[in-house]
């Protein structure tokens, strides 16, 4: 009589055991399959356009880029270049052609994107849209402040110029949209053609300089195509 009590108490446990490890394969094999059933996780990666081919650099090593709005932080932008790409060569022994380095002149920064040339010719309704004034005669610039010489301390750059960087292989992506701001300021005030002032920036740009389809979108891009951001906004 016990024997056959604990045999049934056996079987019963046995039992409880296998359906117990039944539904705990049941369980597995459900997750399985609805993990096999998830479309696998891809790495999200931005598109790619021909207008932004130009920030393709191939064999570079480092990629840097400086954001401006307005010609201070142009002014801090240039000094940082300056420092980013002699120290690379001191303290890493890299040249210039194992650097990419973009310059964003964008909103108020975009009027020092234009030549001497443009600057004596507009340099008044320039400088009102941008909130610049040479600091020696304290009105509106007749050259590009960030190409001339002899400000020293009374400019942010202290002496680098726009040429000097241009020389060293940086280039500067002035903003297209901005550049027809200026360009309707100036018609404005000249009683000229928007299209004509625009074809005019467009034509005396700085060395090195290209007209970008907006400063904002060349930052974005400048991102995405794995370049380090400096914020020169002040």
């Amino acid at each position: 009589m016990s024997r056959d009590f604990l045999s049934s108490s056996e079987r019963r446990s046995f039992l409880t055991r296998l359906n117990a490890g039944f539904a705990s394969m049941l369980a597995v094999s459900g997750i399985a399959r609805a993990q096999a059933q998830q479309p696998p996780v891809t790495r999200w990666e931005p598109a790619r356009h021909e207008k932004d081919d130009w920030l393709n650099k191939p064999g570079v090593k480092h990629r840097m880029v400086f954001d401006t709005t307005a010609a201070n932080g142009l002014g801090d932008a240039l000094l940082f270049a300056s420092n980013y790409i002699q120290t690379q060569k001191r303290e890493y022994g890299l040249e210039t052609s194992d650097l990419a380095v973009v310059i964003i002149l964008r909103h108020r920064s975009t009027s020092l994107a234009y030549t001497d040339a443009i600057w004596q010719k507009y340099g008044v309704p320039l400088a009102t849209r941008s909130k610049l004034e040479d600091p020696k005669t304290k009105e509106a610039p007749k050259v590009n402040l960030y190409n001339a010489t002899g400000y020293g301390e009374a400019m942010p750059n202290r002496g680098t110029t726009l040429e000097s960087l241009a020389k060293l292989g940086v280039t500067f992506a002035v903003c297209s949209s901005a550049t027809r701001a200026f360009s309707s300021s100036i018609a404005t005030a000249t009683g000229s053609k928007v299209d004509d002032i625009f074809a005019e920036l467009g034509a005396n740009l700085i060395t090195n300089g290209r007209l970008v389809p907006a400063g904002i979108i060349a930052l974005n891009r400048a991102q995405e195509h794995g370049y380090s951001l400096a914020a020169c906004w002040g």
